[in-house]
């Protein structure tokens, strides 16, 4: 059975580069993982076909959870899971959560072979009440 994949999306690639970086030292390679960030100037931005190839690198069958910095890479990545579409789409998350902690407690729950709904509960947790 495959891992959750783990996809970050940061205004900043330097952020979601960094992000990632730290959750492969964590887990290593159990679960599959892309970031992106930035526009495509190479200025602060998110780029919704960036982020769609992003989910399309970490695609699990089990699904795949999106951490996000900002309002705009949420709703950059919200367009993506509406492009993408159905059967996929229904399998993909947008987690509310810190996006270097929920990053890294998700990863790790999902490295154990957690449902989608598992890890996005773990990264929720992270998030102010």
């Amino acid at each position: 059975m495959s891992n959750v994949g783990i996809v970050i999306v940061s205004h900043s690639p330097l952020v979601a580069e960094g992000t990632a970086d730290m959750v492969r030292q964590m887990v290593g390679d159990e679960v599959p993982l892309a970031w992106c960030g930035g526009n495509p100037e190479g200025g602060l931005g998110t780029s919704v076909g960036a982020i769609m190839e992003a989910i399309d690198r970490a695609w699990s069958e089990a699904g795949v959870a999106i951490l996000v910095d900002l309002g705009g890479a949420e709703t950059n990545s919200e367009m993506a899971v509406e492009m993408i579409g159905e059967p996929r789409a229904g399998r993909i998350v947008i987690c509310n959560a810190p996006i270097v902690e929920g990053a890294v407690m998700a990863a790790t729950e999902a490295s154990g072979g957690a449902s989608l709904a598992d890890v996005v509960a773990t990264a929720h947790e992270l998030s102010p009440a």
